[in-house]
């Protein structure tokens, strides 16, 4: 009986619960999955920082880029048909030639063709505060020969007032800036080159009257 006793009263070792082996389970997990997916994190920041910085360095070369904006000069090329290009392309004519040859130089600049084949300095009168809108930097005349041959009255000291009124200044394009040069088979008109001698002549005019 005592022995039975004694046995009864010494408690059963308790196994340790294996819900501890459990409760550790998931840190460890979680440590693993820290340590599996931290350097691929990692390396995902570091790559969307690249191209960001890659977009960012795109971004800033285009806006160094020559493109012509809305702070550009206006010049207005008002005049008849060697003004408009008759018997050329318009790109060929001297208004476009003549922006080419500026920009070349760094001169942000806008040359507006506003030359109509067989236009009087009257049309021209008629006409001016349409084709030159405020803001425009300066107005390159050529008057042709037009009133001559349909005897128009000569408004062109009306034309430089009223210029002068806006404030805008105004390069005088004569009949006489076009002899010698290269001319299309009618004698009147300037062939391509003949236009872009023409825009070389007038360049350090024009670039004078808006300030370069």
């Amino acid at each position: 009986m005592a022995v039975l006793a004694t046995a009864a009263r010494k408690p059963a070792a308790k196994a340790k619960p294996a819900a501890c082996f459990e409760q550790q389970r998931p840190a460890g997990i979680i440590n693993a999955v820290q340590k599996r997916w931290s350097m691929p994190l990692r390396s995902l920041g570091l790559h969307l920082a690249l191209r960001l910085a890659a977009s960012v360095a795109v971004l800033a070369g285009l806006s160094g880029l020559a493109i012509p904006s809305a702070t550009a000069a206006t010049v207005v090329a008002l005049g008849a048909s060697n003004t408009y290009g008759k018997g050329v392309a318009r790109s060929e004519a001297y208004p476009a030639q003549l922006q080419a040859i500026l920009r070349a130089k760094g001169v942000n600049v806008h040359v507006v063709n506003a030359g109509i084949n067989g236009d009087t300095t009257e049309g021209m009168l008629n006409r001016l505060d349409r084709v030159v809108p405020g803001g425009t930097s300066a107005v390159i005349l050529q008057p042709g020969g037009n009133d001559r041959r349909k005897r128009s009255a000569d408004r062109t000291g009306e034309i430089e007032n009223r210029l002068h009124a806006r404030g805008i200044p105004m390069v005088m394009l004569p009949n006489s800036a076009l002899s010698g040069l290269p001319h299309q088979p009618d004698g009147q008109h300037l062939t391509p080159e003949g236009y872009h001698m023409l825009a070389e002549e007038i360049a350090p005019q024009v670039m004078a009257a808006i300030g370069h």
